[in-house]
């Protein structure tokens, strides 16, 4: 039995449906426990992070669990996985984690995460992706009303990755232990700046779409109005100040899932309905 938490998430949805299609049990963990959408054979359990009380039951019979970061009751909910008999963690973090920048809100909470992790005594592997080509959703209302698409960081390339990916990557830690002990970096196959991503989605809408550049200031002012400061400053920090390079391709998920990582183009074209 396997174990996803955050299972209505990017990447935990995914991988739910990639456990199910190999054919491996798996629970599906949500705050709701709602099992509308969930693929045939994949449970539907309730259970809140912040609250390890709450997936305590839910541990039961768990051979690895998929585990998503920053939540308050990490470390209690790993202890009680240890005590359950659960032989490895599959931590969602991130690139920003290798800076090892505690100072950075972002960075900050995921290094707290593996730390927690690693001091579990528990198996684990931890997968730290590049941004997620899902991001890209934030453009959407924009999109359905105009053609001019207003962008921030406009000179940073980024190698973004389709969170399929990431789950497939997720998928092959959680059922072996070939990858324990690592920390894998899933990338997409190219890096793109944010007018190619918006250029790519006109071509897949078959609209004349326009990146337009935001200042800092405007970009500031924006994020602001949609998440705390200290995680804007967080993202200043890596795509003003350089403190993290996103733009490398790796061969991760190559090498671990043994095909490619889907291109912007094939996120683009699957996902069109939401734009």
């Amino acid at each position: 039995m396997f174990l996803v938490t955050g299972a209505t998430g990017n990447v935990g949805a995914e991988l739910v449906r990639a456990l199910a299609e190999a054919g491996e049990p798996a629970r599906a963990m949500s705050r709701s426990g709602l099992a509308e959408g969930l693929p045939a054979g994949v449970t539907a359990v309730a259970g809140d992070l912040n609250r390890p009380e709450t997936v305590r039951e839910a541990l039961d019979g768990v051979r690895a669990m998929f585990l998503m970061p920053g939540y308050a009751g990490q470390r209690q909910i790993l202890t009680d996985a240890r005590a359950a008999g659960v032989e490895r963690i599959v931590l969602l973090s991130g690139k920003s984690a290798g800076t090892g920048d505690t100072g950075n809100a972002v960075a900050g909470y995921l290094i707290d995460a593996e730390t927690a992790v690693r001091e579990s005594g528990l198996p684990w592997t931890f997968l730290r992706p590049t941004s997620f080509m899902s991001n890209a959703l934030q453009l959407a209302d924009q999109i359905r009303k105009g053609d001019a698409v207003r962008v921030p960081f406009p000179d940073v390339r980024t190698a973004d990755v389709d969170p399929h990916d990431i789950a497939q990557v997720a998928l092959r830690a959680l059922v072996s232990d070939a990858y324990a002990g690592r920390a894998l970096e899933p990338t997409g196959p190219e890096a793109l700046l944010p007018a190619d991503r918006v250029r790519v989605l006109g071509e897949v809408l078959g609209r004349d779409l326009s990146a337009v550049g935001l200042a800092h200031e405007e970009a500031r002012a924006a994020m602001e109005a949609r998440m705390p400061k200290p995680y804007v400053d967080a993202f200043f920090g890596f795509f003003v100040d350089g403190t993290l390079d996103e733009s490398v391709v790796l061969p991760t998920v190559r090498e671990v899932t043994g095909r490619e990582p889907r291109t912007f183009e094939q996120w683009a074209r699957a996902h069109a309905d939401a734009f």
